[in-house]
């Protein structure tokens, strides 16, 4: 593998001296760009994107090209596992993903069994050796999953949802069933981050983006201790350097202490969250990734830069922090907005960087 030109990102999460403050987007490979809607529609649909290594990498690549970006992602989607479990992922226009099949009573859960990550998973593998390889060591890669409680709702309620009716009613009425479901998941997920891993995914998150619609209690037991369980199981070192891992729950500020005693060494922070109080809260445990509200980007340049400015204000000096969105970027965003996200960070991040 190549020698990585730019660990920014990598030192940030592992909270060691660092230049500047690092930055990527959530979603930085999607809609918003032209090029990446001609390469969709050049793949067919966003499904064979997924799986087409070569256009998953170009895809990726893109927003690189664009932005000096400290950190690739991966172009791939969380539903990847639960379609390997073959419960028959599609996408519906103006409606998003569905499945068959979903996962609804004891015979449906009965049947569900950790895929093969080399062969059900091998194009998402595959995508991984690809951008490794067409990266040259210039960012490092970051691999992903969905958290085992937020892939757990796409699959009881056959798709997206507002209430949660079907997965919520599930985890009060039959909470075993809803234990097993997780259970399968979180091994699921374990292995097939610790397969982006050995690929050469050099830092793993975990997006658990419907956790936070779950009360205190029941947060702790049905999205946490799996997301505890992955934490515990995965590969932290590659190719010679840690292998840092994010938690980031959407919606989830107030369970900072929580997350953070899992183990992992970052966590992501949404817009809803204020970064002084929270750094205040984890302290030295772990880095913080986030946060600027997503609808910032629809600002002028000069409104970007001061709210990039107030974020790092708000961080303060020091190492341990990953400029973010705090959830993904909006597909109708003008690609000149983030441009000025990004040349702010680099810009206005140095000072809290000067040791004396």
């Amino acid at each position: 593998m190549s020698e990585l030109k730019n660990d920014t990102f990598l030192r940030a999460l592992l909270r060691q001296p660092v230049d500047y403050t690092p930055v990527w987007m959530m979603r930085q490979a999607g809609r918003y760009l032209p090029e990446y809607r001609a390469t969709r529609a050049r793949a067919g649909s966003f499904m064979d994107l997924c799986r087409n290594p070569e256009l998953a990498c170009e895809v990726t690549l893109q927003p690189l090209e664009r932005f000096p970006l400290d950190a690739a992602i991966l172009f791939s989607d969380i539903l990847t596992v639960p379609d390997a479990m073959g419960l028959g992922l599609y996408f519906e226009e103006g409606e998003g993903p569905r499945f068959e099949r979903p996962v609804q009573d004891e015979a449906a859960v009965a049947q569900l069994a950790i895929p093969d990550m080399e062969q059900e998973l091998g194009y998402v593998m595959d995508a991984v050796r690809t951008i490794r390889r067409e990266l040259g060591g210039r960012v490092p890669l970051i691999g992903f999953s969905g958290s085992p409680w937020t892939l757990a709702t796409y699959m009881v309620e056959g798709g997206s949802t507002k209430n949660f009716a079907k997965s919520k009613g599930m985890m009060f009425e039959r909470p075993e069933l809803m234990h097993r479901i997780l259970s399968v998941l979180a091994d699921s997920v374990t292995a097939y981050l610790n397969a982006q891993i050995a690929a050469g995914a050099q830092a793993v998150m975990i997006f658990d983006t419907w956790g936070g619609t779950l009360s205190p209690h029941h947060y702790k037991e049905f999205s946490l201790a799996y997301m505890q369980r992955i934490v515990d199981g995965l590969t932290r070192e590659a190719e010679g350097r840690q292998v840092p891992v994010v938690l980031f729950t959407k919606g989830g500020g107030q369970w900072l202490e929580m997350m953070a005693g899992t183990g992992a060494d970052a966590l992501g922070l949404d817009w809803t969250t204020d970064i002084t109080d929270a750094r205040r809260r984890v302290g030295d445990q772990v880095a913080l990734q986030g946060n600027l509200d997503p609808c910032t980007l629809y600002a002028s340049p000069e409104v970007i830069r001061r709210s990039v400015g107030r974020i790092l204000e708000g961080y303060g000096k020091g190492t341990g922090h990953v400029f973010n969105l705090g959830h993904g970027i909006h597909p109708d965003i003008d690609p000149a907005h983030p441009a000025a996200m990004v040349e702010a960070v680099h810009e206005l991040s140095r000072p809290y960087h000067v040791t004396d």
